[in-house]
């Protein structure tokens, strides 16, 4: 295992702008296991799926633990929430509570609702795009579609429109959190005398643990009056934590932080990857072509499809997964760290080193991917599995890509938010033809924005697909509502 950096600050500044791009540069040089010293701290980056696995999933015991990271872990989360604390027993609490509302039984149970949240979003894009005559930037639609589940799974409410203060006021915190705690560019996290004193990033750390728990810790306060008082409550998650506090041993505290994890989990990654959708989809019209007469051939037009149609559409499921191997907003995910020494093949891994997935030099290996630069949905055309299923197999040639993550900290909503991407992106395809506007170019280019790679914003032009597609959208609502 080569080293590509001195132990100094100057390897944090080499990654503080698009730092999966720098580590591509490095594993084409020095091999796909390197290691770099950020401050005091070893990281170790893997840039090869075998020795993800080799590492993540079959030594997973080893390469289950996280870094108490100061800003993230230690500073806004308070070593609470799913995301970032390490692996011992109030991690296994925390994950077998969120669990609760992440598995497959409880994700078939609220389908309906992501259902309904996917036609609503389908509407207003109708109306605000005045049926395709007005150019219309669908990111604000994607985000309150995406947030609404969110919200609806962990609190039991939604918002009504794109114009709800609460949509701004959530975004705005889940992008505080990430342009706070990127994974390896964050000079206080590797510098520990930079920890003891006063710095912007110390006190934007703390005044976001405050909003956390004013936005969230209230919610749940009102929430609990409520329930005291006898008054009816949505099933939800913070219900259930609420419910099982004392048997749980939970505090407030520990309520607060799994819920705002939840929320900056579940909330920016879904809406990501559905906007990337957004922009590719009318960029690339045959592949949207393949789509609609697949759609037209298997669901019709007399009804929308759903999440028992995912196995009957392979040209709408090759296109979202297509999408996640071009676009993973977040390409480092969160580090692991090594819980001991641990040899693989002729390289010490010490005790405490820190272990990051270079997800984008995966998924952009010609080795693996011809043209790995081109969206090419055809690549998955005869994958049948979903990628959270192919996430578990033992053959990495069937793994579909990286973006949930691996072994034990493998993602926990990756079926929540595999079935919100499938509903909304199926139903889009389904309802409209998206369309680039003349002179107004889609930017397909990452932008290194507050929320992870998302596209830079844009407008396009959204019709109905075929006559009377609205009218069926609007029926669909009305039984739903009904």
């Amino acid at each position: 295992m080569r080293s590509s950096a001195d132990p100094s600050k100057g390897s944090i500044l080499a990654l503080r702008s698009y730092p999966e791009r720098t580590l591509d540069r490095w594993a084409k040089h020095y091999g796909p296991l390197l290691s770099v010293w950020l401050g005091n701290q070893l990281v170790v980056v893997v840039s090869d799926p075998g020795i993800a696995k080799g590492l993540m999933a079959t030594h997973g015991a080893v390469f289950s633990d996280r870094k108490e990271m100061f800003i993230e872990s230690q500073t806004v989360l308070r070593g609470r929430g799913v995301i970032a604390s390490p692996y011992n027993r109030q991690w296994r609490k925390h994950r077998r509570i969120a669990s609760l509302w992440l598995n497959r039984k409880a994700v078939e149970s609220y389908t309906h609702a992501l259902q309904f949240e996917a036609t609503d979003m389908i509407t207003d894009l109708y109306t605000d795009g005045a049926d395709g005559l007005a150019d219309i930037d669908p990111q604000a639609y994607v985000d309150r579609c995406s947030l609404n589940n969110m919200l609806a799974v962990t609190f039991g409410f939604r918002t009504d429109s794109i114009h709800h203060p609460m949509l701004g006021r959530v975004l705005r915190l889940s992008r505080k959190f990430t342009n706070i705690t990127r994974p390896v560019s964050n000079l206080v996290d590797f510098v520990p005398i930079l920890q003891r004193l006063p710095s912007d990033t110390r006190r934007r750390a703390r005044k976001l643990h405050s909003e956390l728990l004013e936005l969230y810790g209230g919610l749940i306060e009102e929430m609990e009056k409520s329930m005291q008082a006898g008054a009816e409550v949505q099933d939800c998650l913070v219900k259930t934590m609420l419910l099982k506090k004392t048997k749980e041993d939970l505090d407030d505290l520990d309520i607060a932080m799994l819920a705002s994890s939840f929320m900056i989990g579940g909330t920016e990654t879904t809406a990501a990857i559905m906007q990337w959708c957004t922009a590719l989809i009318p960029a690339h019209p045959h592949v949207q072509k393949r789509a609609h007469e697949e759609l037209d051939r298997v669901v019709g037009r007399d009804c929308l499809p759903t999440a028992e149609d995912v196995d009957s559409l392979p040209s709408c499921r090759a296109i979202i997964k297509e999408v996640e191997r071009c676009h993973n907003p977040h390409w480092l995910g969160t580090p692991h760290m090594a819980s001991r020494d641990f040899v693989y093949g002729e390289h010490l891994i010490p005790k405490g080193t820190v272990v990051v997935l270079n997800t984008w030099t995966m998924h952009h290996n010609p080795n693996r991917w011809k043209n790995p630069m081109d969206f090419d949905p055809d690549r998955y055309i005869d994958k049948q599995l979903l990628s959270s299923a192919s996430a578990k197999l033992s053959s990495l040639s069937e793994r579909d890509h990286w973006i949930f993550g691996a072994g034990r900290r493998i993602c926990p909503g990756m079926l929540l938010a595999e079935r919100v991407i499938w509903l909304t992106v199926s139903q889009m395809l389904w309802a409209f033809d998206m369309q680039q506007i003349a002179g107004k170019p889609i930017d397909l280019n990452e932008h290194e924005g507050l929320s992870g790679r998302r596209p830079r914003p844009f407008e396009v032009r959204i019709r109905p697909r075929f006559e009377g597609a609205r009218k069926i959208v609007d029926e669909d609502i009305k039984r739903r509502n009904a």
